[in-house]
């Protein structure tokens, strides 16, 4: 468990806590500076202190369903909110368009679904309910999909990391490997999507 120490995401999840979790959960769900948080990996190391005993696990698991859930929900309204106008607004450093556009191509591509797929797709995570609002998505439809990815992914990958920290001994010392094949998995989507668009304007 020493090594563990070690992990800066490990000592930062430590640090803030329950209230800290929830927040960055809730942040990457829907807010414009979530694109630069690190939801997979601090959901599974999340979980893992959990099987270590640093948080109790149902109100981990909970907490961060619902602050998926209800960052979607922000993110949605506020694309509802300010329509189409959001595309002529200017870069900045929290804002880039081409983010932006990202998440709606994916969006066109996959429909309704990518509320759910997005959630393991960092920049699109967080775009994807804005581009839903944005697009005046059925809210009902919106809202459902929103619970099953939000179940999927918070809970999920929480409970993974939960789990193994269980069942598999001394896994801290493998943990910043774990790490790296998560952010891995969860950019793969994404470069993808950008070689396929750069051969497909060749």
């Amino acid at each position: 468990m020493e090594n563990l120490l070690h992990f800066d995401i490990a000592k930062l999840i430590q640090s803030v806590g329950y209230v800290g979790v929830f927040g960055i959960v809730f942040a990457e769900s829907g807010l414009f500076f979530g694109v630069f948080l690190p939801g997979d990996s601090l959901l599974f190391t999340a979980g893992f202190l959990a099987s270590q005993g640093y948080f109790n696990f149902p109100i981990l698991v909970t907490g961060c369903f619902l602050a998926a859930v209800f960052g979607d929900n922000i993110g949605y309204a506020f694309g509802r909110k300010v329509g189409p106008r959001f595309f002529n607004r200017e870069d900045s450093f929290w804002f880039h368009k081409r983010h932006l556009e990202t998440a709606e191509k994916f969006y066109e591509k996959h429909g309704g679904k990518t509320i759910i797929l997005a959630r393991f797709i960092p920049i699109v995570r967080t775009f994807a309910p804005i581009v839903a609002g944005i697009g005046n998505m059925n809210y009902e439809r919106f809202l459902l999909f929103n619970i099953i990815g939000g179940f999927l992914w918070a809970v999920g990958i929480t409970t993974t990391g939960f789990f193994l920290g269980k069942i598999v001994p001394g896994i801290d010392k493998y943990l910043l490997p774990i790490l790296f094949v998560i952010i891995l998995i969860s950019l793969l989507p994404t470069i993808i999507h950008l070689i396929k668009d750069k051969f497909s304007q060749n």
